[in-house]
């Protein structure tokens, strides 16, 4: 928990450091609107010492006035504090917000697929959420909550000693052991604050998987699982939840018996005072007055305290991701890949997944550029693996992968990303128009490129017929559209992107017979000049390639043209191409 402390506290310093100028307006502003403030009360007592006296002089009543104005004044400054606190706070408070939220943003996309195969997605976005408005949060209980405390503290600690030292230890001891019992109270609920911000970031998870799901739970008659799922992990967050909340209201009474003490002997030993004419009215009133602001300061410090904690506990969990390094970084050094012909080698790459699991051992294969390959074999052969290592979604066990005669792993990831255009099988779209969907590929992109990249693709046709056309929002991850339109969108995403080297995977499987016939013309205008690697089942997208890859267990077994493997009669591609005739290798 410490360790995550310090990443939460690092980071919020960081960003407050950004925003010194503000954030020292926003505290200059509110010791200001507070020591102001407080000179109100010595305005009452005076006040009240003159009308105590059953008589008021003529020539006092000028003076009334002067205090009444005095008193308006004071209010009338303090609030012009206040504005100023509050319109600077406003200020770095929201910024922060949005660098935090930004880094966060930054530093989760920096992590590679296997880190998102480990977590819920859910439960990610409510750690960001809850980190970046932590940082409003912790901000505005020193501003709003310990700075006063202080500021007032100190102001009423030299008024009440120099008055009155026996209230002034009364409010010290009071204060010290509120803070000492406080500070117990904060360590024992800490560790049921973490867990409670994991439970409901469990909770999240499980609500989020079953709606991204939720055409599973329904056709699969899941409602009541799936809701006994979510109801036993509720279940356990309110239970807890209540436990302390029941935890707090024991505190919230012990609090207000100090109080009531504290009331007491001051009661007690005023009227005493009063008695033996050591006070004056004015001066039970201003001690009142003082009192009952520490009271109430320190009664909401109890409150902020918890919550201080509670924070932190919030934050810890998207600390927890800040703590977890990068797995594929850009080296030190990294240089931009250069890339003239697109050749591809695979020298000598071993891979192991999770370390343990071997997919690919001692692994060669070299594409000469402008290239077509196709990449077939069994489920599991290892060839979204080879892939997958192309594009440095992971990186190697052993040997290289080079790019041009250039070792990807020495070169920037982004620059190797701009080098390649990749057609996923089951391409996953943004929930936003047809037109940014298919621009992504080329940002720049004018309006007559997209419309061309879609014809190329044959999706203008339906765009077209959509009463939106191009501005037609696709839903969240493209469920507007049926699986062949997203794979048109994202084969019109690859034509406008014109990278160098391209890969398909299974980039026709979900088209029918005739939009694959229109697709694969396309691809073959698309592919020229391009060096490209398409994965296949289904044979028949490959028959055309430069040369066809048979892999098998992490290994190359056969390596050739169409007509060439067709020639060897006990060859695995003449097999699979016998069973399938045309069809897929399952």
């Amino acid at each position: 928990m410490k360790l995550y402390t310090k990443i939460v506290l690092q980071k919020y310093g960081a960003t407050l450091k950004t925003y010194w100028k503000t954030s020292l307006v926003a505290t200059f502003s509110t010791l200001a609107a507070c020591i102001i403030n407080l000179l109100a009360p010595l305005y009452y007592k005076e006040f009240f010492d003159i009308v105590s006296n059953s008589v008021i002089e003529s020539d006092v009543s000028g003076r009334l006035v002067e205090i009444i104005t005095s008193i308006l004044v004071i209010h009338g400054i303090s609030w012009a504090f206040w504005r100023s606190a509050n319109f600077s706070a406003a200020y770095f408070q929201t910024s922060g917000i949005r660098d935090l939220s930004s880094s966060c943003f930054l530093y989760i996309h920096g992590h590679s697929a296997n880190f998102f195969n480990n977590i819920f997605v859910g439960s990610l976005v409510k750690k960001v959420n809850r980190f970046a408005t932590g940082f409003e949060n912790l901000s505005d209980m020193f501003l709003w909550n310990f700075l006063p405390l202080i500021a007032e503290f100190g102001f009423v600690f030299v008024v009440l000693f120099s008055k009155q030292p026996l209230f002034g230890y009364i409010v010290v001891v009071w204060l010290i052991c509120f803070i000492v019992i406080n500070t117990i109270f904060v360590r024992f609920k800490s560790r049921y604050d973490i867990k409670q911000a994991e439970l409901d970031s469990k909770g999240t998870a499980i609500l989020a998987d079953t709606i991204t799901n939720h055409e599973n739970v329904r056709l699969f008659n899941g409602y009541n699982r799936e809701g006994e799922h979510y109801y036993r992990a509720m279940k356990s967050l309110t239970g807890l939840r209540r436990f302390r909340w029941n935890i707090d209201q024991y505190f919230e009474t012990f609090q207000q018996i100090l109080v009531i003490v504290v009331e007491f002997l001051v009661f007690y030993y005023g009227i005493h005072f009063w008695q033996q004419g050591f006070m004056t009215a004015g001066d039970f009133v201003l001690f009142q007055s003082y009192l009952l602001l520490l009271f109430s300061r320190v009664q909401s410090l109890g409150y902020v305290f918890r919550r201080f904690f509670e924070v932190l506990a919030d934050s810890k969990e998207m600390a927890e991701v800040f703590d977890t390094p990068h797995d594929i970084t850009d080296k030190k050094k990294a240089k931009n890949l250069v890339t003239k012909k697109g050749e591809i080698v695979f020298d000598h790459v071993g891979f192991n997944y999770n370390r343990t699991r071997t997919i690919l051992k001692d692994f060669s294969l070299s594409i000469k550029g402008g290239q077509k390959i196709g990449l077939v074999g069994q489920s599991g052969a290892g060839k979204s693996t080879v892939v997958k290592l192309l594009l440095r979604t992971f990186d190697v066990t052993k040997g290289r992968v080079c790019i041009d005669g250039q070792d990807i792993a020495r070169m920037t990831q982004n620059s190797l990303h701009r080098a390649i255009s990749f057609v996923p099988q089951d391409p996953i779209l943004f929930h936003r128009t047809l037109e940014e969907n298919i621009r992504y590929g080329k940002p720049g992109a004018t309006q007559e490129e997209v419309v061309a990249a879609a014809k190329s693709a044959h999706c203008h046709e339906f765009v077209q017929d959509l009463e939106g056309g191009y501005k037609t929002l696709v839903g969240e991850r493209g469920v507007k559209l049926s699986g062949g339109e997203r794979q048109r969108i994202a084969i019109a995403r690859a034509i406008l992107r014109n990278a160098p080297i391209l890969i398909l995977d299974e980039a026709t499987s979900a088209l029918d017979s005739e939009s694959e016939i229109l697709i694969q013309d396309a691809l073959k205008t698309l592919m020229q000049g391009k060096t490209v690697i398409a994965i296949a089942h289904r044979l028949s997208t490959v028959m055309n390639m430069d040369r066809i890859i048979v892999m098998g267990q992490g290994e190359i077994i056969e390596d050739g043209s169409h007509k060439q493997l067709l020639k060897r009669k006990k060859g695995v591609y003449k097999k699979l191409w016998d069973l399938q005739a045309g069809g897929f290798v399952e």
